[in-house]
């Protein structure tokens, strides 16, 4: 048997022996609530980030690691006395939920027909775990490592990754990087993207001359997902009109719109289908489709309330998820076709605040993206925040490193390698040389960023087999 071999059937074993090992840490760690909070002392992100860096770190010590907890913002561990060769950039935070959650609570892990169910079991905390447990095999079997590689763990990707700009400004990147927070097989290139807010004071607050007002009006909790609910609350309009115009919208957008009261005014609620920010296509935004419902009611009244929410709906038009109306639509062979998400939007006591989120292909600039969406927000009578794109990221696909992720992947997926693109930026979005690798399989939706998240058990630990081989064969 030859030794690569060798090794591999070593780490296979230890790995399908310590499956539910693996699954008690990941259930563990989803246990933990680890939304972004308001910053305490020593906990940059609030009490859930804090907790589940310190209760990882703890893990990776008790497994032998070198464990180096830098300030909550993120925690490490090291293996291996040599150069470092490898980082594995994973996160630990995760993004909102809902109450709508069907198999079971978003923070109470539960198994169910080969999957574990809960907020992080994909998005991150299981590929988490995964490159926790390669480790662990290739330390406990004494597989020896020239090089080392270390796994760092952060609390900030879903708000920007802060975490990542004070660790790098501490330490530098490893050679190679690669993050399991996306897609297998490999994603090498990932667009550039305009994240930005917008705002404007209303010099009135009457949405039409009859009387019609909106008293306030909410939708979507982060830029990075697709909304899938937003309410209004409006004055001045007989239920029965309201009602006609809420099936009239619902039957147009695909949403299901339910009208209420609220005291003396009406109520209208918009519940969509939630989805990542990156691929707006897969959803259906409820706050696009409130947008519709106002301006349908707003006619062509000349308040300023009126003129604003008709611009909204002009730019941010329902089921226009590639920028045509904001003249922003480009596509290049590379990378695709740019998408356009809006992922926040409120409006109370004359003020209005909205997040708008653009990943945009390889040919993207600030002079055809940036300026150009500026443009169309100011004529809809609103003001975009200053600064530009974030460009897009590269990483050449005929390096070494790429070669032997592949290779690994192929070797126990049994699937076709190749690069891909994404308009997802994921943690390694920066990094001179870092890719995406993992742990979703082509076909498979975990309901990433949505209800009823999941992660499939055999892929997790089929992830955990690759990231060990890629870690023997670059460190060993």
């Amino acid at each position: 048997m030859s030794q690569e071999n060798s090794y591999r059937s070593r780490i296979e074993a230890y790995i399908d022996e310590h499956k539910e090992d693996i699954l008690a840490d990941l259930c563990t760690l989803v246990r933990i609530d680890s939304q972004r909070r308001e910053a305490q002392e020593g906990k940059p992100y609030g009490e859930g980030p804090a907790r589940v860096l310190d209760e990882a770190g703890e893990m990776m010590r008790s497994y032998g690691l070198k464990v180096t907890d830098y300030a909550h913002y993120v925690v490490t561990g090291d293996l291996g006395e040599g150069p470092k060769m490898l980082d594995i950039l994973a996160h630990l935070d995760v993004v909102p939920v809902t109450d709508e959650w069907t198999v079971t609570a978003p923070f109470e892990p539960k198994i169910v027909d080969g999957k574990i169910y809960g907020r992080g079991t994909a998005d991150d905390k299981g590929p988490a775990i995964a490159a926790l447990y390669a480790i662990r095999a290739i330390k406990d079997l004494s597989i020896p490592l020239r090089s080392s590689v270390r796994l760092i763990l952060g609390s900030d990707e879903e708000c920007g990754s802060s975490d990542l700009a004070y660790y790098f400004g501490i330490e530098k990147e490893a050679p190679y990087t690669f993050t399991p927070d996306a897609d297998f097989p490999l994603i090498n290139l990932e667009k550039g993207r305009l994240a930005k807010s917008f705002t404007c004071r209303f010099e009135d607050d009457l949405l039409t001359a009859e009387g019609i007002r909106l008293i306030c009006l909410e939708g979507g909790d982060k830029v990075t997902v697709v909304p899938q609910n937003a309410r209004a609350v409006v004055a001045g309009i007989a239920p029965e009109v309201l009602e006609e115009a809420a099936l009239k919208t619902a039957s147009e957008t695909g949403t299901k719109i339910r009208v209420g009261t609220e005291g003396a005014n009406c109520s209208v609620h918009v519940r969509g289908t939630a989805a990542h920010g990156s691929t707006p296509e897969l959803g259906c935004n409820a706050v696009t489709a409130l947008l519709k419902l106002l301006s349908c009611l707003a006619g062509d009244s000349t308040t300023k309330e009126a003129k604003v929410i008709r611009g909204l709906d002009t730019v941010f038009a329902h089921g226009d998820t590639r920028g045509e109306a904001a003249g922003i639509a480009m596509e290049d062979e590379a990378a695709g076709k740019l998408t356009l998400n809006l992922g926040v939007l409120r409006i109370e006591e004359g003020s209005l605040y909205g997040e708008f989120d653009v990943r945009a292909p390889l040919c993207a600039n600030d002079e055809n993206l940036t300026e150009v969406m500026r443009a169309s927000l100011q004529k809809a009578g609103v003001t975009m925040e200053a600064g530009g794109m974030k460009k897009p990221h590269y990483v050449p696909e005929d390096l070494p490193f790429i070669r032997i992720l592949l290779e690994s992947y192929e070797h126990y997926s049994g699937l076709k390698g190749e690069c891909l693109s994404t308009g997802g930026g994921t943690y390694v979005h920066d990094l001179e040389r870092g890719v995406a690798f993992g742990c979703v399989l082509p076909g498979v939706d975990n309901h990433m960023h949505g209800d009823d998240e999941f992660m499939v058990i055999d892929d997790l630990i089929m992830s955990a087999k690759i990231f060990a081989d890629v870690i023997v064969r670059m460190c060993g």
